[in-house]
């Protein structure tokens, strides 16, 4: 059975940082892209980040900068570090592994107050 979890959600101050994890069992990790998606209230699901099973990155432009995504396939996690967090990242966070097939976490909650 594959599993994503996503956790290190929570409530932060505009300016602050957290780390957001994302830790998968059930599959073979490394061959996996693994992507970091948020989903703003009321709004559609979008990609922030990405990594690939080779450790390429790639992000959206609005987290440039403040957003870095890593991988630790020792540990079947992947990591999304947030700095210079604004009120306009608050949402959920779902992490996403692709291959062959996509699978789907169920969130984390990040609220930044102004």
């Amino acid at each position: 059975q594959v599993q994503l979890v996503e956790s290190g959600g929570g409530l932060v101050q505009a300016g602050g940082s957290l780390r957001l994890s994302c830790a998968a069992s059930g599959i073979i990790f490394s061959i996996y892209h693994i992507d970091w998606y948020h989903q703003g209230p009321g709004k559609r699901r979008e990609l922030v980040a990405g990594i690939t099973s080779g450790g390429s990155t790639r992000y959206a432009g609005s987290v440039k900068g403040r957003f870095t995504i890593s991988r630790d396939n020792a540990k079947n996690t992947v990591y999304l570090e947030m700095n210079s967090l604004k009120p306009e990242d608050t949402g959920v966070y779902y992490c996403n592994a692709a291959k062959d097939y996509s699978y789907w976490g169920q969130g984390t909650q990040v609220t930044v107050s102004s």
